[in-house]
């Protein structure tokens, strides 16, 4: 009876992939750009969603049949559900290679959420996802540049090296030379991503949705509402130049003291379109080889410390976020200054590459952000229970919402020793904490279902730093949690001095605008209260 049920669970998914593939095709056509390439593409998408529908089907086949009658706990059990989790990341992991795109980007978040989600997974994902994603050919190279610009890459550059060195979800980085000889890296975006996209988005909501209705407590289906927002800005090349600039900026202006250690490439405006984007060569280490980060002279301590501080400074006190910080996308090189620490060894620039996803945050969410981690740094159970709450976690779920920001248990969160939250990288910390997952699985998925989409960015922002960290490190450092708790509390200071300073402005233009009678009984109401006031302070 339960084998029939699954079989009947996984045809429905199969059926449901099928009905879908005509709606999705439709919603493809309609928002194509070019009626040729739907044509062409048009064919490839039902095999897309098909291709999902079997996958899913699978790998939820997979579960419900190997665990059956296996008894929870057992060494038995144990055993099955690893093999089954590696056999369902190799599939997920084939299937994001096939279809590529928004995809290979699912894949590469998935290899982030170290201690969130099973080991197979993060592992399966992280050893591919990265650096070996898809390739377009150079015929496709062409037909791009001549959408774009009306030439080739060989006519519009001196040099341009048909192999790309680079390629990731959406893009390939191919190294050229500008005629006036500059070495420049060229990004140009993979043929037909746009159009592929909307129907991709529409393929991969069908299995999430799908997935909800069989499986309820599985509930992603706010990933549908930040890919639809997301995607477009991220199609976008002159989107991503412009956050370079404005990165770049808010250093200058708003984080002076260690401007001179972030960098982001120099934007060639006349070489660069919505798919074709051109910048400074950057060389460097990639900032998970701590190899050649030695071989370059520079401490891996330090640059954990750098990659902390600039993104603490990002979240709290710019409210302008890099929501995409993976090892691929932070390159590490040493300083142009030529200086070094005291130990002789020379300083780290960070150079942050691909700025297509940012994310703003408004002056409460960045002050409530920055409060809660101020409150985690310092064991403050109120205050992270009140900040969590004003962010959207609700009084029920706060200290899920504060285990899952520090990757800690909430009686760890809240111990007052200085090291509480860092996390040894050991396999007890790491079966705990996938223990955690387990247990509150369904709780997780209702508290990424109220949190802001804003913040759910910052969660994997998170999860891209860690996993950094852990690869520097080899598990977390007291001095990152140290920078963040600095950075946040002067963060909360200077918010609340410009609330300060907002108010006394605002009550100096309400008080012009008065009569000169009413300015001066406001002056004697207000020499009054001090009065008052002084009075009472002296009887006491």
């Amino acid at each position: 009876m339960a084998a029939r049920s699954l079989w009947r669970t996984r045809s429905k998914l199969l059926v449901l992939g099928t009905a879908v593939c005509g709606g999705s095709s439709a919603a493809f056509i309609a928002s194509s750009e070019d009626p040729s390439a739907t044509l062409k593409l048009c064919t490839t998408i039902p095999v897309r969603i098909f291709r999902n529908s079997v996958t899913a089907a699978s790998i939820a086949y997979d579960y419900e049949y190997s665990l059956l009658g296996l008894a929870e706990g057992s060494n038995e059990r144990t055993k099955v559900k690893h093999e089954v989790h590696l056999r369902s990341a190799q599939k997920l992991q084939e299937l994001c290679f096939k279809n590529g795109g928004i995809y290979i980007k699912l894949g590469q978040h998935i290899g982030q959420l170290d201690y969130l989600v099973p080991e197979e997974y993060v592992r399966t994902m992280r050893e591919s996802m990265l650096n070996k994603c898809p390739v377009s050919s150079y015929e496709q190279v062409c037909e791009v540049f001549q959408k774009e610009v009306g030439e080739t890459p060989d006519k519009l550059f001196a040099e341009f090296d048909p192999v790309p060195i680079a390629s990731a979800s959406l893009a390939q980085v191919h190294v050229a030379r500008t005629h006036d000889g500059k070495k420049v890296a060229v990004k140009v975006q993979h043929a037909h991503m746009t159009d592929s996209a909307a129907a991709d988005t529409a393929a991969v909501g069908f299995i999430v949705n799908t997935l909800h209705k069989i499986f309820p407590s599985f509930d992603y289906r706010w990933l549908l509402d930040e890919m639809s927002e997301s995607l477009p800005k991220e199609l976008d090349f002159l989107v991503e130049a412009k956050n370079n600039e404005k990165c770049l900026d808010n250093f200058r202006k708003m984080s002076p003291h260690i401007a001179e250690y972030v960098y982001a490439p120099t934007v060639y405006w006349n070489l660069s379109t919505s798919k074709v984007l051109t910048m400074e060569f950057m060389d460097g280490a990639q900032v998970n080889d701590v190899a050649k980060i030695k071989k370059l002279g520079i401490q891996p301590y330090e640059v954990s410390k750098l990659v902390s501080q600039t993104f603490a400074e990002m979240m709290f006190k710019h409210g302008f976020v890099h929501c995409d910080p993976h090892a691929a996308n932070l390159i590490v090189r040493p300083a142009p200054s030529g200086k070094r620490n005291i130990y002789g060894k020379r300083k780290p620039q960070l150079v942050l590459l691909d700025h297509g996803l940012y994310k703003e945050l408004d002056f409460n969410t960045r002050f409530n952000y920055a409060s809660l981690w101020k409150a985690l740094i310092f064991s403050d159970a109120n205050a992270i229970k009140e900040h969590s709450a004003k962010l959207g976690a609700g009084d029920d779920l706060y200290a899920l919402f504060a285990g899952i920001l520090t990757m800690r248990p909430w009686k760890q969160v809240i111990n007052t020793s200085v090291d509480h939250l860092v996390i040894q990288g050991t396999q007890e910390d790491r079966s705990e904490l996938q223990m955690y997952a387990s247990e509150y699985f369904s709780q997780i998925s209702e508290l990424l279902r109220r949190l802001p989409r804003v913040i759910l960015l910052m969660l994997k922002t998170n999860d891209c730093l860690r996993s950094v960290n852990n690869e520097l490190l080899k598990g977390s450092s007291l001095e990152s949690f140290l920078i963040i708790g600095k950075v946040s509390s002067e963060a909360v200071l200077e918010a609340k001095r410009s609330q300060k300073n907002s108010l006394i402005k605002r009550f100096k233009i309400w008080l012009e605008g008065l009569s000169v009678e009413a300015r001066l009984w406001v002056m004697q109401f207000a020499l009054w209260i001090l009065q008052v006031r002084q009075t009472l302070t002296l009887s006491y």
